[in-house]
């Protein structure tokens, strides 16, 4: 090549360079829009999706709120809060403040309820930006499109939605600082209260002194077997056409004599029906942390945790970081067009036009719920649980696969099921026997919340004849309502209008903290600190123990949203009343001493005798000489049942050394009993063998150890899907 080539060669690459610079520069010159967000991991993936000229950086939550320290609400000024900057925020704040200097134009995009409204007001005021700008964006789901489209539809910091949040804050600082001091003066220091989570604690008493109370009462049923061209089950139903009780055994053994079993029974009555039934809607904040717990054994809080993380956004390789849900704090049910359309698109693709719903199924949310977000749903129903296996956690699979399919399912056509039912009659004396057959899968074939076994009979017609082959007289006993669990202290928050989709996880979390409740297995079981702090406050403050009263004020909160009240207005109407409980409860309160109380019987380390001592998980046996000797024993638990084998010693609950709970005799090493399953005071009809408690994943069982008898099932979650 000539040397003259060569040169201009160069030249011409170096002007290109020279170029290429030039233009860096001046694009780095150019200000940027600022976007604030509230988590790093949504911020990473929200700057994807708007490109070059967005910068997009996080608040990671909150930057100002009420100070520990000190009470922080002006009460004699309209309860005027007090904010200041979060300790530890100070460099987020510094970052803040820089990146908005140097940006066009600051957009708040915290999350769309009402927290995420009064982040965007706190951060605003922090970085002086105009209130009457059209700055604040929201969006449902973590999706490019989404994103992209909330940006179109910028608008001002909804005041009212940040008032009512406010109104919520300083209501629950009053309660919380006004009552906790109470508790440390006159009960134990460290303790605190606060306006929901006194609630949740007094529901989980109420329902320990129903089970306390419970008495059992005896009822019998006859389960028969009949055959005609092959055997099928049927029960008693009544005498003479209506339903009747068998009591006890007396009332068996009078309704026997009344038919012959060697005799036929008439088919008298014959009903059949197509039964369709309808998927459940797509899942709520609350709807979603019950299945969760009832079929995961999640509990809320990770329920949560993991849901958070899946609206964020998961990396997809190729396809970049992905919001894989939509907002997960929502009470709503509604689902948008788009998603249907999609959702029917991708049904009749996967399973067929019979399964796809015909038009739009509109779910009824509760009377108070808000409706600014949708239900949960997936993003994109084409991302199935089976595509994402290579790129989420066994956890996030699961609760992902479980939203997934509640929703494709919620689209999809009824179930059809056949059912018959077969009214045997001998002298007066009816049977029943029902089948049921399902005819078409519909929605099932997705998610099925209440699975069904097909019960098949023969073909009977009225007036048919049907040989009585065997009965089975069976005794039963009613069983006390259940322990909540935690999916059901959600449910019964919920119903109750008890908080709001943020607040359940932290209130049932906040209870366990605190050692009011603790959990065995899966039921939320009071301990004796949670006892005295209920009975305290219920004592003193009835209204704050209240369901109608904290239900009352959501209502209250929700028209502070709405603009229909003013929330200085509605933390004066709930302060005062609670202001003079206070007076009256500082000065009539008398200090409950919790003193040690002999235990009888000596120091197995010192020999000075043992006492009972409260602590912070309840009582226990101390030494007397604490702190010269600190020798401890557990408290061992009587159930209430007389030793089985030797007839003198008690039952009781004791733990083995790897902390599984085991049920001894108090004479031990006299009497070595010993079982896994907890003794009942009652015996086996059949043999005279004492009966268990027996805890199955479907509930608690009562039988025999034997195995020659059992009781049904008592439900340990109240039947959480049968809401749906």
């Amino acid at each position: 090549m000539p040397a003259t080539t060569k040169k201009a060669t160069k030249k011409t690459t170096a002007t290109k360079s020279a170029a290429k610079t030039k233009a860096k520069r001046k694009r780095s010159k150019v200000k940027k829009d600022l976007v604030i967000v509230e988590s790093p991991a949504k911020a990473h993936t929200i700057e994807k999706y708007l490109g070059r000229k967005y910068h997009v950086i996080a608040s990671k939550g909150h930057i100002r709120d009420l100070p520990k320290s000190q009470m922080g609400v002006d009460i004699e000024n309209d309860y005027k809060p007090k904010y200041i900057s979060i300790r530890g925020k100070g460099d987020t704040i510094k970052e803040l403040k820089s990146e908005a200097k140097k940006a066009n134009k600051v957009y708040l995009a915290s999350d769309p309820d009402r927290e995420g409204e009064a982040i965007a007001w706190h951060v605003a005021h922090v970085l002086g930006l105009d209130e009457k700008e059209q700055n604040r964006v929201t969006f449902n789901e973590v999706t490019k499109d989404a994103v992209k489209e909330a940006f179109n539809h910028a608008r001002t910091i909804d005041m009212d939605t940040v008032d009512a949040q406010q109104a919520r804050r300083v209501l629950d600082r009053l309660v919380g600082y006004s009552l906790s001091p109470i508790l440390w003066s006159k009960v134990k220091k460290g303790l605190s209260a606060g306006r929901v989570q006194s609630v949740a604690l007094k529901l989980v008493i109420d329902r320990e002194k129903e089970i306390k109370a419970f008495k059992p009462k005896e009822y019998w049923t006859i389960e028969a077997e009949f055959e005609k061209d092959k055997k099928f089950q049927g029960s008693f139903y009544g005498v003479k056409g209506k339903k009747t009780e068998l009591p006890d055994n007396d009332a068996v053994q009078d309704l026997l004599k009344q038919f012959d079993k060697k005799q036929p029974f008439e088919v008298a009555k014959v009903v059949k029906r197509e039964v369709r039934r309808q998927a459940a809607a797509p899942f709520t904040t609350s709807t979603l942390q019950q299945e969760a717990n009832r079929r995961l054994n999640f509990r809320t809080s990770k329920t949560m945790n993991i849901a958070q993380h899946l609206y964020e956004g998961v990396s997809l390789g190729k396809e970049g970081t992905v919001g894989l849900i939509t907002y997960m704090r929502t009470d709503s049910k509604r689902v948008s067009p788009v998603a249907t359309a999609e959702a029917a698109k991708f049904i009749n693709e996967e399973y067929g036009e019979a399964f796809a719903a015909k038009k739009q199924r509109h779910f009824k949310n509760q009377e108070d719920a808000q409706d600014a977000h949708e239900a949960i749903r997936p993003t994109s129903v084409y991302r199935t649980p089976k595509s994402l296996e290579s790129v989420l956690t066994r956890d996030e699979l699961r609760l992902y696969s479980l939203i997934w399919s509640r929703f494709v399912a919620s689209e999809m056509t009824p179930a059809v099921f056949d059912t018959v039912r077969y009214d045997l009659v001998q002298n007066e004396v009816c049977f029943r026997a029902s089948g049921s057959v399902m005819k078409f899968a519909g929605f099932t074939k997705v998610y099925d919340n209440r699975a069904e076994k097909n019960v098949t009979l023969p073909v009977l017609e009225e007036g048919d004849q049907v040989k009585l082959t065997k009965s089975d007289n069976k005794q039963h006993f009613t069983q006390p309502p259940a322990r909540y669990t935690e999916a059901s202290l959600v449910r019964a928050l919920e119903e109750n209008g008890v908080g709001r989709p943020s607040t359940y996880a932290p209130t049932i979390q906040n209870i366990q903290t605190r050692n009011y409740v603790k959990l065995e297995g899966r039921a939320i079981v009071p301990t004796e600190l949670g006892e005295i702090v209920d009975g305290l406050v219920e004592q003193f403050f009835p209204d704050i123990t209240s369901v109608d009263y904290t239900a009352k004020l959501e209502s209250d909160l929700d028209e502070v949203e709405d603009g229909k009240k003013d929330w200085a207005a509605v933390v004066d109407q709930y302060y005062k009343p609670f202001s003079k409980e206070l007076e009256k409860a500082d000065s009539e309160i008398q200090k409950i001493q919790i003193k040690d109380q002999p235990a009888g019987f000596d120091c197995e380390i010192c020999g000075a005798p043992m006492v009972i001592k409260m602590g912070r998980y309840g009582k226990f046996y101390g030494c007397s000489r604490f702190p010269d000797c600190h020798h401890t024993q557990a408290i061992v638990k009587k159930v209430g049942v007389t030793c089985p084998k030797c007839g003198q010693g008690e039952i009781l609950e004791k733990k083995s050394k790897r902390g599984r709970k085991f049920y001894g005799c108090s004479r031990y090493p006299d009497c070595d009993f010993v079982s896994w399953d907890k003794p009942i005071a009652r015996t086996c009809p059949n043999d005279g063998h004492f009966l268990v408690e027996k805890k199955r994943k479907d509930g608690i069982i009562v039988q025999c150890p034997n195995g020659d008898y059992k009781e049904e099932p008592q439900a340990e979650s109240e039947a959480v899907s049968g809401q749906e």
